[in-house]
C-alpha cells in the first residue's frame, strides 16, 4: 500500500504538488492523468524521492520513504519512462540484469530472470538477448525498457508517459502487455499519462491533477458518471461518456441468456467494440463465448445502449 498525505512540492514559492492526499492499494493500477504541467511528473517522482517534497509523507506498506536510502528505495522500485531509458551500449540482456546485478544477485538467478521477462513480452531470449537497443523497434525497446524496470521483482512499477512515442498499434500492444505483466507479477503500478483513452484501458482508479491538486481520484465509471468538477468532465468530454462507460467493461458482464447464429466475439471483448461490431454489421445481436469457447449468451443493441444511457 502507497499513502500520500499533505504530499506539497514548491519551487520558488510555486506549488507544483498542491497538498494531495490519496492512498493507492496493493496489486492495482492507478492511473495519474491532467495536462501539462498540472503536477502529474513530480507527483510520481516523490515516491521514489527521484524529487524530494516540501512538506507532508509518502508510506510504503506503512514505512515513511524518507526513511529508506534513495538509491535503496530506488532499486526497490521500478520506473519506466518515455524514451525507454535503455543503455545503448550494453544488450538487451544487460539492460534488464542491471538492477538484479546491483543488488548481487547470482548469475543463474539473474539469467533466468531475463529469459522470464523476455518471454513473457514474446521477445526470443536467443535472439533479443545479445541485441542492442539501436538494433529494436520502438515497441521493443519499450518492452525491453519496461521488463528492466521489473527485473528485480520489485512491488511497485511508476511509469512516466510509457507509451507517448509509440504509434498507435505498437503502443495498444504495449498496453496488452503491461495488463498481461501486472496480472501475472501483481505489481502495484502508478502510471502517468495524458491520454484519456490509455487512462480508462488501463486503470483501477483514476486520479485527475489540475494546477498540482487532485480533483478527483476514483474508479474510471465513477469518474465517468459523477465528474466532481467542469475541468474532469471537460478531460473526460462531455460527448464521450457513453462510449467510455462501454469501454471500461466486458461483453460478457452484458451478455443476456440466449442463443444467436453467426460468429461470436470473446467475453473479453469490450462492450464499446461489441457496439461497434454490431452497428458496423447491421446486426441486433452477437453471440458471446468464454476463452475457452462456451457460449456464455448474447449481447444485444438495445441492451448495449441502455447500458451507455445509464449515467445518473
Amino acid at each position: 500500500m502507497i499513502e500520500i498525505e499533505g504530499i506539497t512540492k514548491r519551487y520558488d514559492g510555486t506549488a507544483v504538488v498542491d497538498d494531495v492526499s490519496m492512498v493507492i492499494e496493493p496489486r492495482t493500477i492507478t492511473v495519474v492523468v491532467g495536462t501539462s504541467g498540472s503536477g502529474k511528473t513530480t507527483l510520481l517522482r516523490m515516491v521514489n524521492r527521484l524529487v524530494e517534497p516540501t512538506s507532508g509523507t509518502i508510506r510504503i506498506d506503512g514505512e515513511d520513504n524518507r526513511a529508506i536510502p534513495g538509491h535503496e528505495l530506488r532499486r526497490r522500485i521500478g520506473y519506466a519512462i518515455q524514451g525507454h531509458g535503455l543503455f545503448p551500449h550494453r544488450t538487451v540482456a544487460e539492460n534488464i540484469a542491471t538492477v538484479p546485478t546491483l543488488l548481487g544477485w547470482e548469475r543463474a538467478r539473474i539469467d533466468a530472470k531475463v529469459e522470464e521477462l523476455l518471454t513473457l513480452f514474446q521477445l526470443d531470449p536467443e535472439t533479443f538477448g545479445p541485441r542492442y537497443p539501436h538494433e529494436l523497434s520502438g515497441g521493443q525497446q519499450q518492452r525491453v525498457g519496461v521488463g528492466r524496470a521489473l527485473a528485480a521483482e520489485p512491488n511497485i512499477l511508476l511509469m512516466d508517459e510509457p507509451f507517448g512515442a509509440l504509434d498507435p498499434v505498437i503502443r495498444s500492444k504495449a498496453q496488452d502487455d503491461l495488463l498481461a505483466i501486472q496480472k501475472h507479477f501483481r505489481t502495484t503500478v502508478i502510471l502517468v499519462t495524458h491520454d484519456m483513452d490509455e487512462a480508462f484501458r488501463l486503470a483501477t482508479r483514476i486520479a485527475v491533477m489540475d494546477k498540482g491538486k487532485v480533483v478527483q481520484y476514483g474508479e474510471p465509471a465513477e469518474l465517468i458518471r459523477s465528474p466532481a468538477t467542469p475541468f474532469v468532465e471537460t478531460l473526460i468530454g462531455e460527448t464521450q461518456r457513453p462510449f467510455r462507460l462501454l469501454s471500461i467493461a466486458t461483453a460478457s458482464d452484458a451478455a443476456e441468456p440466449g442463443e444467436v447464429e453467426g460468429p461470436a466475439i470473446s467475453g473479453e471483448t469490450s462492450q464499446q467494440d461489441a457496439l461497434g461490431e454490431l452497428i458496423w454489421t447491421g446486426r441486433d445481436a452477437l453471440p458471446v463465448v468464454s476463452a475457452g469457447g462456451i457460449p456464455i449468451g448474447k449481447v444485444t443493441l438495445g441492451g448495449l445502449l441502455k447500458r451507455a444511457a445509464r449515467l445518473r
